[in-house]
């Protein structure tokens, strides 16, 4: 038996929060940091030294011996690097341990290192980390030992943002000031702050680390770029939410003890629909805790299925012809009293603020729909937005039976008069007890779903860090508030100005609101009668950033300035045709190092056999005869679509970096890969297994 964890006694034992801060710094100074915290003010040296000697303290009680600026670059992954607390050596041999208010708060890596768009020249290498004291220091232990781990923000010496919690932090502030502004309309004078709440669910798969290194695709790129789908897939929906294998459990437990620690409110896990496909799911945090924590969860997932002989893939589509990973973006505003701004209550007709924040929501969503796409654009995620398996491409919102009832009221009379109530389900077994029934059901195909009293973005990819999309929400609906307060603060009858503007809205951004099928072909058909953007690829969302809207809307809330926009399109287009190149290239490797010998091996021997048994019995060939000539064409189509990606690789990496250069990946490349792929997959199911030099599907997807 294992042994029993409590998960109270653990919980947030590896963190610097605020019941470490309470218990271990002056008084005084904690008051100081608590306002800082809520306030925004700069933190003056003498208080940032006794934080920074008592969080030292407290970290080498818990085994640590290096501390690092802990950051989000532009990279889509975290950066750090380590020092130790250890200072010149004494004149007795001994050294001191030390860590002052200047090393908490200031860091300094090379920021010409790092993608920075232009906005940093090789030879311009000065960047800072600033210490975000809004998110807690954290211990973590992993082989180099114990770390203590200072979430930060990353700049250029010249301010820009070279990184996301950056412009995650500004776009906080913008929609705070923007949401007290709406609240007071209300007559709330006692909430202070309002802060975007977040909850990002994380689909992953595990696979066998030793058949793992076995796949070049999968060590180069994190995704299966050859593969014939086994005798069974996720037809029978059994994986999903099925009991969970012991060897994936035992690693669950770990998963889930490392991150309670940690102060990561893991809360749901279950088989996912896809063969070896999992998640996993936190209770909601303030938004840049709850990006920093889903950092904090995928660096865990892939560290510690090395640990359990596993590899973890957080790709967005690791095998064809299955489901892939997404990550789901549970987004409310909360405000520091407690009032969730998106609850409807029971009678949400009646609830005029609520109204009137949706009705801004929709508005946000409608004006914005490219900026929003833009924000979950990635190369995996070209693999899997509008496949039947994600939301497609086209952003729309879905409200449910009960809020469209409400809003097609408001706009065919004037005025809403009754909310639809959920009812009893009734199970017509008398053992178990009628429960109540929502108002309205679920739409899993919607992109960006109203779920009772939040938001819910599904097309975020696995990989990607959820900040951008929250950049993306926070600052839209910062805009869509200001106009509404700018229009009703000067109101001389306020309960008429803001039931006409409620109207308004409505009406004007009703083709945003679809509760039916997204993954339809009608959809497709219908969203272009609406006039609502089908943006299919990564190479299609990037100029959404740099449209004038978005850069006045950036611009107006200083949560990007125009030059930071230029570079990150600079930087996405940059990779999007570097990840297609290593595919590209990973393809012809294997293909021309591994498949093809091995087909040529197979197809050597089959003709072999076929001469001997001719010698014996000439009839009996046809068989071997057979699959050696389709063997052969298939092998000759592979030779030919092999030699056609080399040069078109040649051609791509003779273009300047830009968008025509990502373009040429998508329309020409990407195709190429597909037309190799073809026969390659469809020899795998020819050859002899023994033969065939890596694992197949049916081996990563169901022998784990």
């Amino acid at each position: 038996m294992s042994e029993f964890t409590n998960v109270a006694e653990i919980f947030g034992e590896d963190v610097f929060n605020d019941t470490v801060m309470m218990e271990r710094l002056p008084k005084k100074v904690y008051k100081e940091l608590k306002r800082t915290i809520a306030e925004g003010e700069e933190l003056d040296p003498a208080t940032a030294d006794v934080i920074a000697h008592e969080m030292k303290e407290w970290a080498i009680e818990k085994g640590a011996t290096h501390y690092t600026h802990w950051f989000q670059p532009l990279t889509g992954v975290t950066a750090e690097k380590h020092d130790s607390f250890i200072t010149a050596p004494m004149e007795n041999g001994k050294v001191l341990m030390s860590f002052s208010g200047k090393e908490l708060i200031k860091g300094e890596p090379d920021a010409s290192s790092f993608p920075s768009g232009g906005l940093r020249a090789t030879f311009e290498a000065r960047g800072y980390t600033v210490w975000d004291c809004t998110s807690p220091a954290f211990v973590r232990h992993d082989a180099a030992g114990g770390t203590l781990c200072i979430p930060t923000a990353f700049c250029s010496y010249t301010g820009e943002a070279l990184d996301q919690k950056t412009p995650l932090l500004r776009s906080m502030q913008a929609i705070n000031i923007q949401a007290l502004r709406l609240l007071k309309l209300f007559g709330n004078e006692t909430s202070k702050k309002v802060t975007p709440s977040v909850g990002a669910e994380q689909e992953y798969f595990l696979v066998d680390a030793g058949k793992f290194l076995q796949r070049k695709d999968l060590i180069f790129t994190g995704r299966t770029l050859f593969g014939a789908m086994p005798p069974k897939g996720q037809e029978l929906d059994d994986h999903y939410f099925g009991t969970i294998r012991q060897r994936i459990a035992s690693y669950m437990k770990d998963v889930n003890i490392t991150l309670w620690k940690l102060g990561v409110s893991a809360k749901t896990q279950h088989n996912e629909v896809a063969p070896a496909q999992h998640e996993l799911a936190p209770i909601y945090a303030e938004a840049n805790i709850a990006v920093d924590h889903n950092h904090i969860v995928m660096q865990t997932l892939k560290r510690l299925a090395c640990e359990h002989g596993l590899k973890c893939l957080l790709h967005e589509k690791p095998f064809d012809g299955v489901n892939g990973s997404g990550k789901h973006n549970n987004w409310s505003l909360t405000t520091d009293d407690g009032i969730n701004m998106l609850e409807p209550g029971k009678t949400p007709h009646e609830n005029i603020q609520f109204l009137l924040v949706l009705c801004c929501i929709l508005k946000a969503v409608d004006v914005h729909a490219d900026l929003l796409r833009e924000s979950a654009a990635d190369v995996g995620n070209d693999h899997r937005l509008g496949a039947n398996e994600a939301p497609p491409a086209i952003i729309s919102v879905f409200l449910g039976e009960q809020l469209e009832d409400v809003l097609e009221q408001l706009i065919s009379t004037g005025s809403a008069t009754s909310s639809l109530k959920g009812g009893k389900l009734k199970t017509g077994v008398g053992t178990l007890s009628d429960v109540s029934k929502d108002a309205t059901d679920r739409n899993r195909t919607s992109p960006f779903a109203f779920t009772g009293n939040k938001f819910e973005f599904r097309m975020v990819g696995s990989r990607d860090s959820i900040a951008g999309p929250n950049i993306v929400l926070n600052t839209i609906v910062a805009e869509s508030f200001k106009e509404a307060c700018d229009k009703l603060e000067g109101a001389e009858d306020f309960d008429t100005a803001v039931h006409d503007l409620i109207k308004e809205y409505a009406a004007d951004h009703q083709k945003i609101v679809f509760n039916g099928n997204g993954y339809a072909e009608e959809w497709v058909e219908e969203a272009a009668r609406r006039g609502l953007p089908n943006i299919a690829s990564m190479v299609d969302a990037i100029p959404a950033l740099t449209t004038e809207k978005s850069i006045k809307l950036f611009g107006d809330f200083k949560v990007f300035t125009k030059p930071e926009l230029e570079a990150r399109v600079e930087i996405q287009y940059e990779a999007y045709a570097k990840a297609i190149n290593i595919e590209a290239k990973a393809m012809i490797d294997i293909a021309g190092k591994q498949l093809i010998p091995a087909v040529i091996k197979y197809t050597t021997a089959l003709a072999e056999s076929i001469n001997a048994v001719k010698a014996a019995c000439p009839a009996n060939v046809s068989v071997q005869t057979g699959l050696l000539e389709k063997s052969s064409d298939l092998l000759a189509a592979s030779q030919n679509a092999l030699d056609a990606l080399k040069a078109m690789i040649e051609k791509a990496g003779a273009m300047a970096e830009g968008a025509e250069q990502a373009a040429y990946y998508r329309d020409a490349v990407v195709p190429a890969m597909t037309a190799l792929r073809a026969p390659i997959d469809e020899l795998e199911m020819i050859v002899d297994k023994d033969m065939w030099p890596m694992p197949s599907y049916g081996d990563l997807l169901f022998e784990v």
